[in-house]
């Protein structure tokens, strides 16, 4: 029996089979290698920034921390309070998937430029999460920041009203704005096209759930966007309101071409409404874990609220029907000098502390 065809459709689930866009990896050892470029000769901008998150107090009880307590300017000296499960992990490599147009790979451009551009940002928003952002994804495209931010509000529509079933007249308006930003591009003669654009973004989100995508231009543009899954792994407006926005202009404001980090949180930040639970794979749920890597006991586990735009995205659950308001605490061992993470045991601990005694101090709390 012939095997159904599937077929584009700005309203229907596309696959990542179906994307004409060539994919191009760097796995953790070339993401190790960029970094320890950078710590050899990082940005005076981005050194001072890290030097001034030692200065900074935190509440005992926030959900985003970023610690440099010890040690020499070193990833595995400095630690982010995951937004998943609550824990003090240090920054961490990762894979980066980068889909670009085939002109792209026939000239032969390395994307580890791409990656390198972005490194510092991709090193905290990679640290502010536990599991599920091993993988980042980016998207190659040569927009110019008007047409970046429209492309914006369309992926931001279509994920509100059409991540899943869609009524007639909103997949009509769909389309419409479909066709509109897909004839503005090619009269521009951006590559890759949008409908390219659309159906990579989208499969990569129905497909992988990421924590967030990159759609990212090059130079001379210099402009990327940063599109997240849920408004809970924004970065906290608290900690990065005075993030370097990238820009080498000294006079450099929130409009520039070049910021790519949302310093001022939900605020500026641009978040997928993306409908989860059911067939739309798992719901997000805040835990804070046993700090030992390794373990899975969890302490406790809340529903976030959904998001501020009101929105049918829930919280990470599990489907097993059970009333997903309901918080489940155990009891848990505070370490008793920094009293910032929780053990299961005396012996996860003692495991532990190779790792967190280069963070673990006794903190000054606001």
């Amino acid at each position: 029996m012939a095997q159904k065809r599937s077929f584009y459709s700005p309203t229907r689930p596309p696959t990542l089979a179906m994307t004409e866009l060539v994919k191009m990896t760097l796995d953790h050892h070339h993401t190790a290698d960029l970094i320890t470029k950078w710590l050899e000769h990082p940005n005076d901008i981005y050194l001072d920034w890290f030097y001034s998150r030692r200065e900074q107090k935190y509440d005992r009880d926030q959900r985003q921390m970023l610690l440099w307590n010890k040690g020499d300017f070193l990833l595995e000296n400095i630690f982010c309070r995951t937004v998943d499960t609550g824990r003090l992990i240090p920054l961490r490599t990762w894979t980066t998937h980068v889909y670009c147009h085939c002109s792209i790979h026939d000239r032969k451009r390395t994307m580890m430029r791409v990656v390198f551009t972005m490194l510092p940002e991709l090193m905290l928003l990679r640290a502010m999460h536990d599991r599920g952002c091993d993988e980042i994804f980016i998207i190659v495209t040569d927009l110019q920041r008007q047409e970046m931010d429209e492309v914006t509000e369309y992926f931001k529509l279509v994920c509100r009203h059409a991540f899943g079933s869609c009524k007639p007249g909103m997949e009509k308006r769909i389309q419409l704005e479909h066709m509109r930003i897909t004839h503005a591009m090619h009269r521009q003669r951006r590559t890759p096209c949008f409908p390219q654009i659309d159906l990579a973004l989208r499969a990569i989100l129905y497909e992988k759930r990421p924590r967030f995508v990159i759609l990212f231009s090059p130079p001379p543009t210099s402009y990327s966007q940063i599109l997240f899954t849920h408004h809970s792994y924004v970065p906290d407006e608290e900690i990065f309101f005075e993030y370097p926005s990238g820009c080498p202009n000294p006079c450099c404001t929130d409009n520039c071409e070049m910021l790519r980090f949302p310093r001022r949180g939900l605020e500026t930040a641009h978040v997928l409404e993306i409908k989860r639970g059911g067939k739309f794979g798992k719901r997000v749920k805040q835990k804070t874990m046993c700090n030992w890597i390794e373990c899975d006991v969890c302490f406790s586990e809340e529903t976030l609220p959904k998001s501020t735009s009101g929105s049918s995205e829930g919280t990470e659950s599990s489907e097993n029907g059970t009333d997903p308001s309901v918080q489940r605490v155990v009891p848990g061992q505070l370490c008793s000098q920094c009293r910032l993470v929780r053990y299961c045991s005396l012996d996860h601990q003692r495991r532990d502390w190779p790792e967190h005694k280069k963070v673990c101090a006794k903190m000054q709390w606001e």
